[in-house]
């Protein structure tokens, strides 16, 4: 039974007559598609008319595009639609998760370097400020999982790191932001990302803590965002076995389930144990670890009877449409797990007052709402937060501050997927620090990736290195990404011609605008930095602070050696 008058929903007369109404007012095909969170692509106002009217999706998600066209989008699906939709996106860094001209505020991991639960409020603010902007109702955030695993390629920057007790008083405060401004959360990963080193977007993955291990790290975490009256949980391809079969122990290895499809830990642990009464939606579904516990067709209606309300994303969506049909023929989904399933995502909905303001036509604002996108307050607010987060991790040689009087040549390394990252003008890192430097008095050279240098690799010594540059920097903008199976330095393959095997001839510097565990790989780097968000403004703040013109404030918010022997050194 949903419980509409409880925790997260606390409707009044009003609001559970309106789920009540819409409920017994619906098809049978409005009920499937309240069931669906499809990807949007396709902006064309006759295309989206007739998707809507086909799909009657309960909610939808689009990429981030200009903020203009989100807005007009958003604004065309909701006129069309009999039942006002939740909006969703990926707003984990800020109002660049919906808008390609929004604000990116910080990574969480930044935000936690910063140790200030201010800069977590402003993460959710400017988010939901920009996103409220463009008709957008719907975060898939905070992120709460545990960066237990600094080989794990997808939570890593991701993530506010691995102290639990900042982790629940971050994500408490983000959660403050988005809802200050009409945005419901979709926290996520349950039951928790980050013990396995595998991405849930290539298979399968397992937290593998013992129940008591979980309790004291990832449940006390949980139970933390549950009484903060979060709206709905984003649950994902995730095993978590201790609890799969404490809640039911005659359960095979064989048969234990990612806990999209299971109900031990949807059911048992996070409507039990846990006491969530929201809305649950998985993790997108044309993921792999999706896909390979079941076969499709009964991998989607398991999901919704296990317990979760609704599907992220589909691979043919008239085919997984019928799937649902399929299993409601055969009884082995029932109308009353639908019927339960939609109730909650209404009530969702109600909480959120989207139905009166589709009465009122304010679903979408209007244009003069878009002011906010990317606004110079909010830069200033995440250069605010820059300054405090980027971390000096170790200078044992005592090279800081640097200047063009100590070290006029300067090599500059380039480690990073060729990808602008937070630079909206399409110039990547290696490209804007070089030019900093270079204002700063340096002369800066680039490591020529296109050729390595034959002869400096096999035939230049000691001697040759020193004659060419003072001072080598590395800037690495290795960020996380999903379906990536490793984020690890990838040397040049030849004699790893890029690697530092001079440091003890020249000094090295290495700053890091992402992965903050590059110290497993070069571990002979002296001098280390991280900056946790490749973005104009964080960068400004690295060069100050490599100057000397501004302190280090950041703290480790993991452990960035690695426990790698001679990475501290």
């Amino acid at each position: 039974m949903v419980d509409l008058r409880a925790n997260p929903f606390y409707l009044d007369d009003k609001g559970v007559a309106w789920v009540q109404e819409t409920l017994a007012s619906m098809t049978d095909e409005e009920k499937i598609g309240q069931l669906f969170c499809p990807i949007g692509g396709n902006t064309e106002e006759n295309y989206l008319k007739g998707f809507v009217e086909e799909f009657k999706p309960g909610a939808m998600l689009y990429r981030p595009m200009p903020a203009a066209e989100v807005q007009k989008t958003h604004r065309l699906i909701q006129e069309t639609s009999r039942i006002p939709l939740l909006f969703g996106a990926n707003l984990e860094s800020g109002g660049n998760g919906i808008c390609a001209d929004g604000t990116y505020f910080s990574r969480p991991m930044g935000v936690a370097a910063s140790d200030d639960p201010v800069n977590a409020y402003r993460l959710g603010a400017i988010a939901g400020k920009e996103a409220q902007a463009v008709g957008c109702n719907w975060a898939f955030s905070p992120i709460c999982d545990l960066d237990l695993n600094f080989r794990n390629p997808i939570t890593n920057v991701r993530t506010f790191g691995t102290d639990q007790d900042r982790i629940i008083r971050f994500v408490k405060e983000q959660l403050k932001g988005l809802k200050e401004y009409g945005v419901a959360a979709a926290v996520k990963h349950f039951p928790g990302d980050g013990v396995d080193d595998r991405d849930q977007h290539l298979a399968v993955t397992v937290n593998s803590l013992s129940v008591e291990e979980y309790d004291a790290s990832y449940g006390a975490i949980w139970q933390e965002v549950v009484n903060a009256g979060t709206l709905s949980i984003m649950v994902g391809h995730i095993m978590q076995p201790a609890y799969s079969k404490y809640f039911n122990p005659d359960l095979k290895d064989e048969d234990i389930l990612p806990a999209s499809m299971s109900k031990e830990l949807l059911q048992g642990l996070l409507r039990g144990k846990l006491g969530f009464n929201g809305m649950l939606v998985t993790d997108a579904t044309p993921m792999i670890g999706f896909n390979t516990p079941l076969p499709r067709r009964e991998a989607i209606p398991t999901a919704i009877a296990a317990g979760c309300d609704m599907i992220l994303f589909n691979k043919d969506i008239r085919e997984d449409y019928q799937f649902i049909r399929d299993a409601l023929a055969d009884g082995r989904l029932t109308w009353e797990r639908v019927d339960e399933a939609v109730t909650r995502t209404l009530a969702m909905k109600a909480a959120m007052g989207l139905p009166e303001m589709k009465a009122a036509g304010t679903l979408v604002p209007g244009p003069e709402a878009l002011s906010v996108v990317g606004c110079a307050e909010h830069l200033a607010q995440a250069r605010e937060c820059a300054d405090k987060a980027v971390t000096l991790v170790k200078d044992t040689q005592s090279l800081l501050p640097i200047s063009p009087e100590k070290y006029k040549k300067i090599r500059l390394y380039l480690l990073e997927d060729r990808v602008g990252g937070g630079f909206k003008d399409g110039e990547g890192a290696t490209g804007k620090m070089k030019k900093k430097l270079e204002d700063e008095g340096f002369e800066v050279t680039l490591f020529d990736y296109s050729k390595p240098d034959f002869y400096e690799m096999f035939e230049g010594g000691v001697a040759d290195i020193k004659s060419k540059f003072d001072l080598a920097v590395y800037v690495a903008c290795i960020d996380t990404a999903s379906n990536q199976s490793v984020r690890r330095i990838d040397w040049v393959h030849l004699m790893a011609a890029d690697a530092p095997w001079f440091v003890n001839d020249v000094p090295a510097l290495f700053v890091s605008l992402a992965n903050p565990y590059h110290l497993v790989d070069a571990p002979m780097i002296k001098t280390f930095i991280n900056a946790y968000t490749p973005t104009e403004e964080v960068l400004d703040q690295v060069v100050d602070k490599l100057m000397g013109r501004s302190e280090f404030k950041g703290v480790n918010p993991v452990d960035p050696f690695c426990g790698v022997w001679g990475a501290k050194f």
